[in-house]
């Protein structure tokens, strides 16, 4: 592939089967005028939340799950942030961007206003540091492939090719940043909302080293909120109001409580005995509150699913072989996963972009209903794969699936391993289990056959999901020149003809879901959660950050 990454990638596929954001989605802190409401002026209320894991960093360009990107999106800012919409708006930019006629140069004016927590300014030259430092291959960030075919010379620093010096992006002056495009990428704005694109103080991290981001003492931070309490072992954390914030009159809570709850049960209880305002439900708890008046579920644009690694401590893995990963496909009972564990409004899905996210650019149809249902669950047909990969294999199969150890996670993971070995005789599953931050390193280190992993949309638009599952940026071994030719082909050869790059995406999606079954999608997700009355102002998003607080508050 032309912008191929030579190196291996660390893509963020954790297990998060639930993230806690609170209820009450496009509230904000204004009234139906759009003028501020000045009786909800700010809350000293506490609003106490939850997150189903630890977060993993504060750095932002080492994002390896749910719970940090939410936390980095709200003590962090960067030059565009999402509104109730998802529409894109300047934050520490002044204003939209200013965009040559060929698409290859943007100029960014920042806000003058904008302060880090220590009072420093925030200027053009944090998002150049910060951006230099995530294309560096040596720093092995989480998203550097995003630089790959975007930013001028993106493509030869992540191959090594070129000096992170060279990356196409500079300071004009204080409060002026330019950016020079390899070619025209028209998602691109929306990628500057997303938080491995924020920027960072250079002095404060560069003294810090190693220990940046890795606790409350060791972050200064430019958004609504100071992080207090917190280091990478915490089960709660609070969020506080920055006063060097240039929008801190806008910032409706104190406070904001976490906490991690793996176990449904209880959430549930701290919600009924009052000590939690949104608690987020799963399975029977789901189940039994869909009547509640404080019960809701919002469907989302997360996409959850088997991830098969097909080389493990460099030799072949049981996943190598075709037929076992056809017999896994299309023995997947999906449905009963969504009906009977999960129960909170996620459903079955039979593709790998979920549906209601992105529209045809010419009709308007959904990707979802155009590319339509991909390898269905058929029980016969996934006994005749096995049957052949036995034959190949020479006995019976045996396949390790890693969870993580929340109380989702492991009913998911249990309910895997208990229908596919009932439905394929011969087929053995050993699930093993373990905490986040194992669970991270052990897919960082490709050292796993078989997990369940979710992909959150970064930008909106197919090639978020099915960019990183070309051949040199996948961590499961997939290797496939005619997915690799597509993706090319829509990200170069289509990018300005919308139609025919749609088409082409279509048909990427089915090589790699159906022909090749390098990966199985599960579900897409919702969340089933009970939301305290009183609760206001938490925003959803179906791409980047799953929520943000700047608005939130409970009533007293």
């Amino acid at each position: 592939m032309k912008n191929g990454v030579k190196k291996s990638l660390v893509l963020l596929t954790t297990v998060l089967l639930l993230s806690a954001c609170g209820g009450n989605a496009g509230k904000s802190a204004t009234d139906g005028s759009g003028k501020e409401n000045k009786t909800e002026k700010q809350s000293s209320r506490v609003l106490n939340l939850m997150e189903a894991s630890e977060i993993g960093s504060m750095d932002t360009i080492f994002t390896q799950d749910e719970p940090s990107v939410n936390a980095q999106s709200n003590v962090f800012e960067g030059l565009y942030q999402l509104d109730e919409k998802d529409k894109i708006i300047p934050a520490t930019a002044k204003e939209l961007p200013e965009i040559s006629e060929d698409g290859k140069t943007y100029t960014i004016k920042l806000r003058e206003d904008a302060k880090w927590s220590n009072g420093d300014s925030v200027t053009a030259k944090d998002f150049v540091f910060a951006w230099k430092k995530m294309a560096d291959p040596k720093n092995q960030a989480n998203y550097f492939f995003l630089m790959d075919g975007t930013i001028l010379n993106g493509t030869e620093i992540v191959n090594e090719e070129k000096s992170a010096d060279e990356l196409g992006v500079k300071a004009l002056d204080d409060y002026t940043l330019e950016i020079q495009m390899e070619k025209p990428v028209p998602y691109f704005t929306s990628l500057l909302a997303f938080s491995p694109f924020f920027p960072q103080n250079e002095k404060f991290v560069t003294e810090k080293g190693k220990a940046y981001g890795t606790s409350s003492e060791n972050i200064v931070s430019n958004g609504p909120f100071l992080m207090e309490n917190w280091d990478q072992s915490s089960m709660s954390w609070d969020l506080v109001q920055n006063p060097e914030y240039y929008d801190a009159d806008k910032v409706k809570s104190e406070k904001i409580h976490f906490e991690v709850l793996k176990e449904t049960n209880t959430a549930f209880n701290l919600y009924e005995s009052g000590e939690l305002d949104v608690a987020v439900l799963t399975g029977d708890f789901a189940k039994q509150n869909k009547d509640n008046p404080d019960y809701e579920a919002i469907q989302r644009s997360k996409v959850y699913s088997l991830r098969m690694n097909q080389k493990r401590n460099d030799k072949p893995s049981i996943f190598a072989n075709e037929n076992v990963r056809k017999a896994i496909a299309y023995a997947l009972d999906k449905k009963s996963l969504v009906e009977n564990i999960l129960a909170d409004g996620s459903t079955d899905i039979y593709g790998y972009i979920p549906k209601d996210f992105v529209a045809n650019p010419e009709t308007g149809e959904d990707f979802r209903k155009e590319a339509g249902d991909l390898v269905k669950t058929d029980e016969k047909l996934a006994n005749e794969y096995l049957d052949k990969a036995k034959k190949e294999l020479n006995g019976d199969v045996t396949i390790e699936l890693l969870s993580k150890d929340g109380d989702g996670d492991k009913k998911v993971a249990e309910f895997i391993q208990g229908q596919l070995e009932k439905a394929l005789p011969g087929l053995k599953i050993n699930v093993k289990t373990v905490p986040l931050n194992n669970s991270i390193e052990l897919m960082r280190n490709s050292d796993y056959e078989l997990s369940v992993s979710m992909w959150g949309p970064d930008y909106q638009d197919p090639m978020t999901f099915l960019e990183s599952s070309v051949s040199s940026k996948n961590k499961t071994s997939y290797r496939s020149e005619k997915f690799d030719q597509l993706i090319d082909d829509a990200s170069n050869k289509y990018a300005n003809d919308p139609e025919k790059r749609w088409e082409t995406l279509i048909a990427a999606e089915k090589v790699l879901v159906e022909e090749d079954v390098a990966l199985i999608p599960l579900y897409q997700q919702a969340r089933g959660q009970l939301v305290r009355p009183g609760v206001e102002g938490i925003q959803y998003h179906n791409f980047g950050a799953t929520c943000t607080y700047k608005y939130a508050y409970i009533t007293e």
